[in-house]
């Protein structure tokens, strides 16, 4: 039989609720048997909702069930280091939504989790094959050298009620979205941005960054731009350009679980993209995929695919992104 690690959820937060609670429940290797809210009645209720044999009316007593292997932690962003530092000194291996931290200092602090603990970021996007097919095609030289990626993520949410709205809890555009182009270019590229600029506008009323337009130059004549948006219309997309071809990821962030992706390769010519091969990928749960190839590593049956070294690489593009927008100028990373 298939060893299970069995998991706890922190919180009835949405994206748990909806998209990754039930895509651990269909992996293999995973068993979710808690979960947690300040607010019994809640966690009873999601529970309910999703299959899930105990609740919690704190998360304390969550990260002391000693049935508990994985806790989840999809907790607003000023709560993941504290919360992902107490579930490890209590025993357990944490997968911490994106961004890990606020700033790449906090970040730093998970350094101290204790020995054996596995602490991994939930950018979920490394595991889908349509990422890993862009990366492979890059490495086979088809496009020729890649020189530039340009990336777009937006969506419009004006709730002031909404914590992507929150500035003192870590809202805003840049670090709830800009931070999946920020792991396209590292995870295409294979290598660290040397430094970045950005423009960005802020909400009166809020206080987050709701507009931003950001250049990283990863060295050697390579580099990424991206806009990114918490009051644009919904769009995302990926393109990467090299010198004999440009590829395109169909739906990059939010490809769907239960249908087809795809992956398109151009050589422009003609320019209106019609002959440009398309390659179909299977069906995929992202987050399914992402969650047993961390159930692998606490089992010790693969290594660590992500550790917390490349969790505090992403924020310190973070830090330099909100840096620029100070200084108006560049900021090494």
């Amino acid at each position: 039989m298939t060893k299970k690690v069995r998991w706890g959820i922190l919180s009835t937060a949405n994206i748990g609720m909806a998209k990754v609670t039930p895509a651990i429940q269909k992996a293999e290797n995973c068993e979710v048997v808690a979960i947690a809210s300040r607010d019994l009645k809640k966690a009873q209720e999601a529970a309910g909702q999703l299959g899930i044999a105990k609740a919690y009316g704190s998360y304390e007593e969550l990260f002391a069930d000693p049935e508990i292997d994985v806790i989840y932690n999809p907790l607003p962003n000023h709560l993941h280091v504290p919360m992902t530092l107490a579930a490890t000194r209590a025993g357990k291996h944490v997968l911490c939504e994106k961004p890990i931290a606020i700033t790449a200092g906090e970040a730093e602090e998970l350094r101290h989790v204790p020995p054996g603990r596995l602490v991994m970021e939930a950018f979920m996007i490394r595991f889908h094959p349509q990422w890993q097919r862009a990366r492979d095609i890059i490495r086979s030289g088809e496009l020729g050298e890649v020189r530039a990626i340009d990336a777009v993520f937006s969506y419009f949410n004006a709730n002031p009620d909404n914590v992507r709205n929150q500035a003192d809890i870590g809202g805003g555009g840049i670090l709830d979205i800009g931070c999946y182009p920020i792991t396209s270019g590292r995870f295409l590229f294979e290598s660290e941005p040397q430094r970045v600029v950005s423009l960005v506008e802020r909400d009166p009323n809020f206080g987050t960054d709701r507009l931003a337009s950001v250049m990283m130059d990863f060295g050697a004549g390579k580099r990424l731009t991206f806009t990114c948006s918490t009051q644009l219309v919904r769009h995302q997309r990926v393109q990467v350009f090299g010198t004999k071809g440009k590829l395109e990821i169909i739906i990059p962030y939010n490809a769907l679980p239960d249908e087809r992706s795809a992956i398109t390769v151009d050589t422009g010519s003609p320019l209106d993209g019609s002959l440009a091969r398309r390659e179909i990928i299977g069906e995929c749960d992202q987050y399914t995929e992402q969650a047993e190839a961390f159930a692998r590593a606490v089992l010790g049956e693969a290594p660590l695919p992500y550790d917390v070294e490349d969790a505090i690489a992403s924020m310190k593009v973070l830090d330099a992104i909100f840096a620029s927008e100070k200084s108006g100028a560049w900021e090494k990373v």
